[in-house]
Order: C-alpha cells, then structure tokens, then sequence
C-alpha cells in the first residue's frame, strides 16, 4: 500500500480510537501500520517478526491482544483458513465479510456481495438462530494467476 495511504488508514483509525473511547497504543498502532503496508494477508508470528523491528521485546501476547483489539476494533479481518490477518478495506463500520483469497499467489480481497448476508440472515431465522458475525471466505485464483 502506498506511503499516504498507510498514514491516511492511521490517522483514521485513530480518530475512530478517540470517539470510541478507547487507546490506539503504539504496539496496537505499529501492528496497525505494518498490515496497512501489506499487500496480502499475514500470519501472526510473520507480523511478530515484523514488529520486533520497532519493538524488540515484543512476544506473542503482544501481537495476540494487538490484534484481538484492532479486530474488535474492526480494523482487520481474520483469515480463518489461513490463520492469517488482513486489513480491513473499509473500517468504521461493521458489516458482513467476503474475502476472495488467491490459492496461487495469496492475495486477499475483501468483497461486499448485494444480498448475500440478508439472505444468510434470513434462512439462519427460518432455522432459529441468530447470527452475530459473517465472513465467507472464497478460494480460487484472481486474475493475476488464472490468466
């Protein structure tokens, strides 16, 4: 991601930290900044070696509750399938989940599909449950790599 762009994503995401109420620490921040950098999706002890450049006594709790809140936050996204994290294209607003991942090259990217959570939501009622959260993650190859 370009320079600007990282630090416009920073700036605001700390704008929505302080109406929030809540603290974008600088461990929080760094671990923020380093996914904003990322073209693809990362792996925790990736991001943990990344971090130790700027915090050198950073340990895996550090990234773990770094990452636990910038995903309460609704900053990034977890990648289940490859317990992998990426940043949230959109943050500031919660909303339903639609990652598109590269077997190929690994890119992620986060889609939002007309209908698909309201229909989701809707036979999930049918059948008496509620649902909380969504991410839908589709695998395959973009456009990049099936040419």
């Amino acid at each position: 991601m370009l320079k600007n762009e990282s630090k416009r994503l920073v700036t605001k995401a700390e704008k929505l930290c302080e109406q929030r109420g809540v603290r974008l620490t600088p461990a929080r921040r760094e671990v923020f900044e380093i996914l904003a950098a990322e073209a693809n999706a990362i792996g925790a002890y990736d991001l943990l070696d990344k971090l130790k450049t700027a915090v050198p006594n950073a340990k895996p709790p550090t990234i773990y509750r770094a990452l636990d809140f910038l995903q309460e936050q609704g900053f990034v996204h977890k990648i289940t399938s490859s317990n992998s994290y990426v940043l949230c294209s959109h943050f500031g607003h919660q909303h339903p989940v639609q990652m598109l991942i590269c077997e190929n090259c690994g890119s992620v990217q986060e889609i939002q599909s007309d209908g698909v959570y309201e229909e989701l939501y809707k036979q999930a009622e049918e059948q008496g449950f509620l649902v909380s959260t969504q991410t839908i993650e589709a695998h395959g190859r973009c456009r990049d790599c099936h040419i």
